[in-house]
């Protein structure tokens, strides 16, 4: 091992964004290592520090058991987290872990200026022998190309001479309680061989599931954007299933069960495609392409397709109204769910909001309904109010109901099409003979 890189015992950790990525990964880590929790928004680590997660990814006692008040109570043995948003407070740690987000602007052109804003940061604390590791996901480049410039430039130091970095991608699937951090199996890598052996071996010492190490960081990079590209697509395929089985008036959740009688068929289902990863890791993949010559295009044509849901689901709402002889203009409509996904409160780049807009073009009055959504984070995001969650909506008052989320408590509900009612089912959710329409 390099003689500069320190035992791993001796690791005090730093990671630096605690979101739906970080705080996982760092109450993890706090169980055996001592673990500052960097992050820029004050109110975010405020409530942290009250052993509260509003993302709801940590169950408060767990945080509440690795919490320290202090960050001189962090114990190299015992572990402990601490979270700040004092930049000063990450300098005394020799491992730098970055789980900031790496978003697209409106034009779906890759923002990395978060992850150069945390190695800005890092860069004026790194020491000798310190390690840096990347877990954002980015095209292929992004950690040496981009980052570690930042790195040098800040701190005066000379990469893999003086200090090492390493890229693992994330495989956090929120609000999912069976596949946490430390039971899915860990991709790691390193700027050199010793660095790579270090990073893997300090996951491994938390991650249950184990690791994979991968030759290079630019195979780990490249790993992670295409595995949500590959989901990407492939959800595509069957969006575009769904529409040509509406025109042929075929059900498309029966033909899938039906294919999926065969041992290899893939059981995907169509739907919505937002959140922070599916809907904007294919655009990072594409722009790499793109920089090197090559335009993509299956990738590009499914995110295109993808992208285009939500308005093919209110466009075929307003025809079951009309069909009904239902008034679309000043109607009301409801839309149950607006997080990205079931039984989650993450409503980063939901799609929920294109079904939306869309139905308001028509003049529709439309109402939201989510249990688990931040009003709050909502109005803030999208500019709309959503309906009290202390009571349920009455649903007679509307004149569709469209299911757009699977939450666990619409599956209680009395929810069935009427004469002077269309009810349309995203997800597939209700009983056939429920509904009057579904993807």
């Amino acid at each position: 091992m390099n003689t500069l890189l320190f035992p791993l015992e001796d690791a005090k950790i730093s990671v630096i964004g605690l979101g739906y990525v970080g705080l996982p990964l760092a109450v993890e880590f706090a169980k055996k290592y001592p673990v500052v929790g960097f992050d820029i928004s004050s109110s975010r680590v405020s409530q942290l520090s009250q052993g509260i997660d509003h993302t709801l990814e940590v169950e408060d006692e767990l945080l509440q058991s690795v919490l320290e008040t202090s960050k001189s109570y962090l114990d190299q043995k015992k572990g402990g987290f601490y979270p700040t948003s004092d930049p000063r407070d990450i300098a005394d740690s020799n491992v730098y872990v970055v789980t900031v987000p790496t978003p697209t602007d409106k034009h779906n052109r890759p923002v990395l200026t978060p992850m150069l804003k945390a190695s800005e940061s890092i860069s004026k604390v790194l020491k000798k022998g310190d390690v840096v590791v990347y877990e954002s996901t980015v095209y292929p480049g992004v950690t040496e190309e981009e980052c570690v410039p930042v790195l040098e430039s800040g701190s005066g130091l000379t990469f893999n001479q003086d200090f090492f970095v390493g890229y693992s991608p994330e495989r956090i699937n929120p609000g999912d309680k069976e596949h946490t951090v430390s039971k899915i199996l860990k991709v790691t890598s390193g700027s050199c061989p010793e660095a790579a052996d270090f990073i893997d071996d300090l996951y491994k010492s938390v991650i249950t599931a184990g690791t994979f190490k991968a030759t290079s960081i630019k195979v780990a990079e490249a790993a992670k954007v295409i595995e949500n590209s590959q989901r990407d697509i492939n959800i595509a395929f069957v969006n575009e299933l769904s529409k040509i089985f509406n025109l042929l008036d075929i059900d498309t959740q029966e033909v899938l069960e039906a294919a999926g009688t065969k041992w290899n068929f893939l059981p995907f289902r169509p739907g919505l495609v937002g959140g922070h990863c599916i809907s904007v890791d294919p655009f990072y993949l594409a722009q790499k392409a793109q920089e090197v010559g090559y335009h993509p295009e299956i990738i590009l044509a499914g995110r295109r397709l993808n992208d285009s849901m939500g308005k093919h689901v209110a466009t075929e709402v307003i025809k079951h109204m009309m069909r009904k002889d239902l008034k679309v203009m000043e109607s009301k409509v409801l839309i149950l769910g607006f997080t990205f996904k079931e039984d989650c409160p993450d409503v980063r780049n939901t799609r929920v909001i294109d079904i939306y807009q869309e139905l308001r073009n028509f003049d529709i009055n439309v109402d939201v309904y989510d249990p688990w959504a931040n009003s709050e984070e909502v109005a803030h995001e999208y500019k709309i109010n959503v309906l009290s969650s202390e009571k349920q909506p009455d649903l007679s008052e509307y004149s569709a109901i469209i299911l757009a989320v699977a939450h666990k408590e619409f599956k209680a509900w009395t929810i069935q099409k009427s004469d002077k009612q269309v009810v349309y089912d995203v997800k597939g959710m209700l009983d056939k003979t429920l509904v009057d329409a579904r993807l």
